[in-house]
């Protein structure tokens, strides 16, 4: 029985890797064609860049591929696939606007909400969490109220608050070639690792399916975005990798924990940006060069071992997580958070050392 339940993860996975593969090619070529290149040398945005020639971005392209493909296979078409085939299009749609166009960063953050929506919408909603402080005890959103704020309410804006969250924190830790696509299959495969751990449970199936197809999907990127890249992910790759790891969080029973954990280098960088931006008096929506990555650059370490470094530290959060109760998760990433501080500022005192 171990065997037929596995498929459920591996035939997404390569059908979903040979769509990839496939459809990175043709947008290379698109891109390319049309004159559809990040130039470093014009992009607006070329303070935060790490990469050095024109290179064509529209990697959601071929991960939209991948995910559909597998969900029209694999998935009955009910509410449940059309939302997320709904919300990766939309996704997908303003991903590739701003690859090209670079759209004003509230404009994206407003169609994040939007996708997040689409999914609440149809179901995929955070009603509970692990009470991280009390063994046994589960947090329900649902049974919270406040002030005109109702349970049901709370927990449409808790879920919608964390998908978007995913979006955007995923996103902030993709500067580096190979370095978003390689946590990204690693997340997806111990969340359908999780799954499989329930397999015999029909309901988890879904959950199997689409971590295969987010892995496979990422996997057949990867060898044309690590270094020296031929394509980026761009906002399109970055936000439907971001979309689905936050939506699988949900479908496999709210294990926010998990996702936060095995995520636990790139989230506790997001959350380190957001108090760093606030405390300037910026916006946390406009990006800067003081990630984690920018900063080992800048240092001088290779873009392929930063982009290591990432893996290494999502597998061995990864292969943890699933042994730690929800307590250990919660103290083991604000071990993860103050370890991160602590290299962050330490990096930028060398840096300022040597008057970088």
């Amino acid at each position: 029985m171990i065997q037929p339940i596995l498929s459920l993860f591996t035939k997404p996975l390569v059908i979903s890797f040979v769509v990839s593969v496939l459809a990175t090619l043709g947008v290379i070529k698109l891109f390319t064609q049309k004159g559809w290149l990040d130039n470093p040398e014009n992009n607006k945005k070329a303070k935060n860049n790490t990469h050095t020639y024109p290179v064509p971005r529209g990697g959601g392209i071929p991960i939209f591929l991948g995910m559909l493909i597998v969900c029209l296979i694999f998935l009955p078409l009910d509410s449940l696939t059309i939302s997320i085939i709904a919300s990766l299009l939309l996704t997908l749609i303003v991903g590739v606007l701003d690859d090209i166009y670079d759209l004003n960063p509230y404009l994206r953050l407003l169609t994040n909400v939007i996708s997040a929506v689409i999914l609440v919408s149809a179901g995929i909603k955070m009603e509970v969490i692990s009470n991280p402080f009390i063994a046994g005890e589960v947090i329900n959103f649902s049974k919270i109220s406040f002030m005109f704020f109702s349970g049901a309410l709370i927990t449409y804006l808790v879920s919608i608050l964390w998908i978007v969250w995913c979006m955007n924190v995923v996103g902030w830790s993709g500067g580096v070639e190979g370095q978003l696509p390689g946590f990204i299959i690693i997340a997806s495969g111990v969340i359908g690792a999780l799954g499989l751990d329930y397999g015999q449970d029909i309901t988890q199936w879904p959950l199997i399916i689409l971590s295969g197809a987010l892995a496979g999907s990422f996997l057949g990127f990867l060898p044309f975005n690590f270094f020296p890249q031929q394509i980026m992910p761009g906002y399109s790759g970055k936000s439907i990798g971001g979309l689905m790891l936050g939506t699988l969080a949900i479908l496999s029973g709210a294990k926010v924990a998990t996702a936060i954990l095995v995520l636990g280098i790139p989230m506790a960088d997001g959350l380190l940006a957001i108090i760093r931006r606030f405390s300037k008096g910026k916006s946390p929506f406009w990006g800067d060069s003081q990630h984690l990555h920018h900063l080992l650059l800048k240092l001088g370490v290779p873009k392929t071992k930063i982009a290591l470094i990432y893996w290494t530290f999502s597998i061995l959060l990864g292969s943890i997580v699933l042994n730690l109760n929800s307590r250990q998760k919660f103290y083991a990433f604000a071990l993860v958070f103050t370890i991160l501080v602590a290299i962050s500022f330490s990096l930028q005192y060398l840096l300022k050392k040597r008057g970088v």
